[in-house]
């Protein structure tokens, strides 16, 4: 961990002066060589950089930034957390390439060289569960080839994208749009330490910031700049993935999107990227593609436990269900079966956990 003689005491003090954005601080740094020497500048120096209001050249001179800087270096140490700035090797190379990279990232975990094969998957809050199903199947065996998974850590898509990933043992990077020691969403907070402790969680901004709106259009550059390539799965019209997806453009990564059912509101982002061009998705097979790898032909297993045993009417009816809802009458005609006998097998396996009943007498598989 960092301590107080470290060079990147230096970053955060400086970034830590109010109106130091990343412009400003790369400004001050491309004149001076340095944070250091950036803050020990003397007053006309500054005053030949251009752009500098009188206000902040004197914000510079005065703030007690080596305090503030101090005091989130401790609370990284004590918390366990790096702070990896863009001239550190350790920062992530797919990162520092990107028109606007952090300054530097509050990392919990690991970074590794082999999170160079990242793919970021994102979408909607809300998913279907189609949406749910897909996205942790894609993740699961993009992580069995290897590759590192990278989102937001949020309800819905995200959250799928960063279990399949842990299913398959693989590694995944969630990316915050708050402090490292807010758990946000808090229901995800265990999640949160589980990818900790076999990938790494990671955020540019300090300890303490509260997960407000504004920060999340940042945090999405982040997560596509770490990617080889993004993949939408179901983003309504006004998504915050479709932002996600402009800057993977902007980046020049490769886009790709999951199609979905034309009257479902959340297919409206995929299946219109789908049509700018981005590359359509039916299986992982095609995102290996789209990043210049040869497919193996081998599919990896998506269930992450063994199938349970099963009474031969209980593996009737299981195989009879599908990762779409199916109401009972017709599971019952293609069983050729009793009602009797259907609903106790019905019974068996959600006790099992292999399936789920929906509104309506629907059911459908549960991973």
């Amino acid at each position: 961990m960092q301590n107080t003689t470290d060079p990147v005491l230096f970053w955060v003090g400086l970034s830590s002066i109010p109106g130091v954005g990343r412009i400003t601080f790369r400004k001050l740094v491309n004149h001076f060589g340095s944070p250091e020497r950036a803050l020990s500048a003397p007053l006309e120096e500054l005053k030949n950089v251009d752009g500098l209001s009188d206000k902040l050249i004197t914000g510079i001179t005065t703030f007690s930034w080596r305090e503030q800087a101090e005091q989130e270096l401790a609370k990284a140490e004590d918390s366990g957390v790096a702070i990896i700035t863009t001239d550190d090797p350790a920062y992530p190379g797919n990162l520092r390439t990107t028109p606007d990279p952090p300054l530097y990232l509050y990392v919990k975990g690991t970074l590794r060289p082999e999170d160079a094969n990242a793919v970021a998957i994102v979408g909607t809050r809300n998913p279907t569960h189609y949406g749910r199903t897909v996205t942790r199947r894609t993740a699961y065996e993009l992580a069995a080839t290897g590759f590192t998974i990278v989102s937001g850590l949020a309800r819905g898509i995200d959250t799928q994208a960063h279990r399949g990933a842990l299913a398959a043992k693989g590694r995944t990077i969630a990316v915050l749009g708050c402090g490292i020691d807010v758990a946000y969403p808090p229901e995800n907070k265990a999640l949160m330490e589980e990818i900790a402790g076999s990938g790494s969680v990671v955020t540019e901004n300090p300890f303490g910031t509260k997960p407000e709106a504004g920060y999340f259009p940042a945090r999405n550059r982040i997560i596509s700049g770490l990617s080889r390539g993004t993949v939408i799965i179901e983003a309504a019209e006004d998504s915050g993935s479709l932002i996600t997806a402009k800057d993977t453009i902007e980046q020049g990564r490769r886009l790709f999107a999951v199609p979905g059912n034309i009257g479902s509101a959340t297919s409206v982002g995929p299946n219109s990227l789908i049509k700018q061009g981005a590359t359509l998705v039916e299986s992982a097979a095609d995102i290996l593609k789209g990043l210049g790898i040869p497919a193996t032909g081998k599919r990896p297993a998506v269930r992450s436990r063994p199938l349970p045993s099963l009474t031969q009417e209980e593996e009737k009816v299981f195989l009879s269900i599908t990762n779409e809802p199916k109401h009972i009458d017709s599971i019952m005609k293609e069983c050729e079966t009793t009602a009797g006998k259907l609903g106790g097998a019905l019974i068996n396996l959600e006790l099992k956990g292999l399936a789920k009943q929906l509104p309506g007498k629907y059911f459908i598989r549960q991973d």
